[in-house]
């Protein structure tokens, strides 16, 4: 049975999900929002990969996880000089044994003045 996790997230006008569980796995996608207003965060690579982060912690956490149960990360950069900054960032967030991860750059990201979206899977009780 498929599940649509509530996050808490406030939910955007497109057709998606931020959270949905299906057995005991979990798949998760976030970008940089604020969760009340919807609303792009200001700021640069590391601001927005706080906010991203964060936003999959709701996310988990409102299926009964938390970051540790994450076991995949596919990051999504429109700059490949935003690596180091976000890999700053993820570091503070994830330990070892972290989640396999891709880091792919791309042309662009669907809202304007995105430069992070972040796709993870968790498996949770």
């Amino acid at each position: 049975m498929i599940e649509r996790i509530d996050s808490g997230i406030v939910a955007g006008s497109s057709p998606v999900n931020d959270a949905i569980k299906a057995g005991n796995q979990l798949w998760l996608v976030a970008i940089a929002e604020d969760p009340v207003s919807g609303e792009i965060v200001a700021g640069g690579i590391e601001a927005q990969t706080r906010r991203t982060i964060e936003n999959l912690q709701m996310a988990v956490n409102a299926a009964g996880g938390t970051l540790a149960n994450i076991v995949q990360v596919q990051v999504f950069l429109i700059d490949s000089a935003d690596a180091k900054g976000m890999n700053a960032i993820y570091a503070e967030y994830f330990k070892q044994p972290y989640p396999v991860r891709a880091t792919v750059v791309v042309k662009e990201l669907l809202a304007k003045g995105l430069r992070v979206e972040m796709l993870a899977t968790a498996v949770v009780g």
